[in-house]
């Protein structure tokens, strides 16, 4: 029986992702990876925090493994599991226990979309123990200093069901994420898009216009992602009209009278 070998640099980011800070979040950050306290991110799609996270993995010259929750996601996903490769029985470590040997930060994307049992494998990592115990293989794997949990969700879209429970949200320091105030919003889609000021500052009052929808309509406004989608598109020759429709309202909504609305709302706009 094999264990496959883990490398880190594969997971390394050695460009600086832009992101464009709005608060005190990088400091935050900093400070609870120093002290080897887990992070919990809070807010809205879009709003910034896979790239926040991917930032500070390279501010941090820190590996960056990250897993996209679902509802299929299981304990030996995240862990590992024995494979049979070559006629040989061998064990291989999931996205959690590599982060864990590596010293890497391990972001799970939308916590709560995982199954309930599946979160629990992370509570001995999120306290004073950072341990991660293997059952399948025996071992009780302690996390290196460089190591940190990270895990984000949006609690304004989850329902009852697919809360963050109190046992696992306690644990973690949290960082509260929205979309930025205007005048940095039109930066971030400036430098990301380089489309003219005029449009970027139309996109940006239409994007204020969809989340004042947030509950009447749409389950949530255009993030600051899907600006920086349709000014790509701009940029490239769309006009901005279809550019909003195809990269904001079609994104936003499948309901017909809700489509209407959006699109008169960039229809006034562009």
């Amino acid at each position: 029986m094999e264990a496959r070998v883990v490398k880190s640099e594969e997971y390394r980011i050695n460009t600086e992702p832009y992101y464009e800070a709005v608060g005190g979040e990088i400091a935050l950050f900093e400070s609870a990876y120093q002290n080897k306290l887990p992070v919990l991110l809070k807010g809205p799609t879009g709003c910034g925090k896979t790239r926040f996270m991917e930032h500070m993995a390279w501010h941090l010259r820190c590996p960056l493994i990250t897993v996209s929750c679902h509802d299929d996601l299981t304990a030996s996903d995240l862990v590992g599991r024995y494979l049979i490769t070559g006629g040989e029985t061998v064990w291989v470590d999931g996205p959690l226990a590599r982060a864990v040997r590596v010293g890497a930060i391990c972001y799970l994307d939308e916590i709560v979309e995982a199954r309930k049992d599946t979160t629990v494998v992370i509570h001995p990592l999120a306290d004073d123990r950072r341990v991660l115990p293997m059952e399948k293989t025996g071992e009780l794997l302690t996390a290196t200093p460089e190591f940190c949990l990270a895990i984000s969700y949006n609690p304004g879209y989850q329902s009852i069901l697919k809360d963050l429970k109190q046992s696992t949200r306690q644990r973690f320091v949290a960082i509260q994420f929205g979309y930025p105030e205007a005048r940095v919003e039109k930066k971030i889609v400036k430098l990301e898009t380089g489309i003219d000021d005029e449009t970027v500052a139309k996109l940006v009052k239409f994007a204020a216009m969809t989340r004042k929808l947030k509950g009447s309509g749409l389950d949530e406004g255009a993030s600051t992602r899907l600006l920086v989608h349709a000014g790509k598109l701009i940029a490239s020759g769309i006009t901005p009209h279809d550019a909003c429709r195809g990269a904001i309202a079609e994104a936003l909504t499948d309901e017909p009278e809700m489509l209407a609305a959006i699109n008169e709302l960039s229809a006034s706009l562009f």
